[in-house]
């Protein structure tokens, strides 16, 4: 097993200088939401969620499972494991596990 640490892509290294830290999936979805030039409500609908539950995602006020976090990724054409992985470490974070995640497709 190796020690070496995995290297941020370039695209996630900016990522978080314009979001003001750690990429996280409500950072990320927040951020893909301002890219697209989309409000909340229509970001919601296209998601099938509700407004306000978009709203506590973006805020981190709610968690997304990985299943969901999965359906998000198929629907906005993203990558299923970054967006499971970044579910998953929200769930570590907030349970004050320090461990990291990594997710590879099977």
């Amino acid at each position: 097993m190796s020690t070496r640490k995995k290297a941020k892509s370039d695209a996630v290294k900016f990522l978080e200088k314009i979001t003001g830290g750690p990429l996280t999936l409500a950072r990320l979805m927040h951020s893909i939401r301002q890219g697209k030039d989309m409000t909340l409500a229509e970001f919601a609908k296209k998601l099938g969620v509700s407004r306000q539950h978009l709203c506590d995602i973006e805020k981190g006020r709610k968690f997304v499972s990985p299943e969901r976090a999965a359906r998000f990724a198929q629907i906005l054409g993203y990558s299923k494991e970054q967006f499971v992985a970044l579910s998953l470490q929200a769930l570590l974070d907030e349970a004050d596990l320090h461990m990291k995640v990594e997710v590879n497709a099977a």
